[in-house]
């Protein structure tokens, strides 16, 4: 017979994936309103801190589900979502941009670089949530860019023809700015 209690996978350890999807969860619940620049700051330290499962849990389990993708096989991000922490993140280049992409900032920077990138419809979503950072988005050329948001300005000249794919960017900036524009500016 084990001696394993029923809620065992509780006093496991926490990975840093763990700790980073609780933290998308936070930030989305600070997004909806759920929490205060407090109680947001505070449960930020708590999950950093936290060592197990259950002390992880405790930190958000009054919150509802943010539905983010999971992991990937061998621990890559499923590629709809990528996010910073106190530091840089950057994507340019070809690749494929899914028709819904979130990025989530904290006390960071992210450069997404469009003017390469595949879409994969003919309308995608790009979800921004900012807080103290900012979110440079450059757009490539024909695309029709719809933004909406809190913090969130647009930058793009040209008219795009009318059935060119639509690009929107939907957006919360906390302390920080989102800008969405379509020539590339080297500080």
């Amino acid at each position: 017979m084990s001696a394993e209690q029923p809620n065992a996978g509780a006093a496991l350890r926490a990975s840093d994936g763990d700790r980073d999807r609780t933290l998308v969860r936070l930030h989305t619940a600070y997004a909806e309103g759920r929490l205060t620049d407090t109680e947001l700051d505070e449960r930020i330290d708590l999950a950093l801190a936290a060592r197990t499962h259950a002390e992880l849990g405790r930190v958000a389990d009054d919150l509802p589900s943010t539905g983010v993708p999971p992991v990937g096989p061998a621990g890559r991000p499923a590629g709809r979502f990528q996010m910073a922490y106190k530091s840089a993140v950057r994507r340019s280049g070809r690749w494929r941009l899914p028709e819904r992409f979130t990025t989530v900032l904290y006390k960071g920077h992210s450069l997404l670089d469009l003017r390469e990138v595949e879409l994969d419809g003919p309308v995608t979503t790009i979800r921004v949530l900012a807080y103290k950072s900012t979110v440079e988005i450059v757009v490539p050329a024909g695309v029709r860019v719809e933004a909406a948001g809190v913090g969130v300005s647009c930058e793009v000249g040209g008219a795009p023809a009318v059935d060119a794919p639509v690009l929107h960017i939907q957006g919360f900036a906390y302390k920080g700015e989102i800008e969405a524009k379509d020539k590339f500016r080297r500080a």
